[in-house]
């Protein structure tokens, strides 16, 4: 490598340490090669979506077991809460059939 070309490197490289990334490589199938590189530019990113996917992420490593009352609180959390819905509806018997 030329010297200009390493010094490119360095300072692209102490860019991305400006910003908080670091440049690595990882072993893996062929087959996961997107999968890897997607799952890495979503965690690059410093959104709510990429904290969520990195815990998922972690917790499914670590295998914990997933935490208890997901479902409960996703129905707590639903808009239709306190709304006054009557679901109750009228008992039918059916029609008479004659075989």
């Amino acid at each position: 490598m030329s010297r200009a070309q390493r010094r490119a490197v360095r300072t692209y490289r102490s860019r991305l340490g400006e910003r908080g990334l670091a440049r690595f490589e990882v072993l893996g199938r062929e087959t996961d090669r997107a999968l890897i590189r997607s799952l890495a530019r979503r965690l690059a990113e410093d959104t709510p979506a990429a904290m969520e996917l990195r815990a998922t992420v972690s917790r499914s490593i670590a295998g914990e077991p997933p935490r208890r009352g997901g479902i409960l609180a996703a129905l707590r959390r639903s808009p239709m809460v306190g709304a006054d819905l009557d679901l109750a509806r009228p008992r039918e018997d059916g029609r008479n059939v004659d075989l």
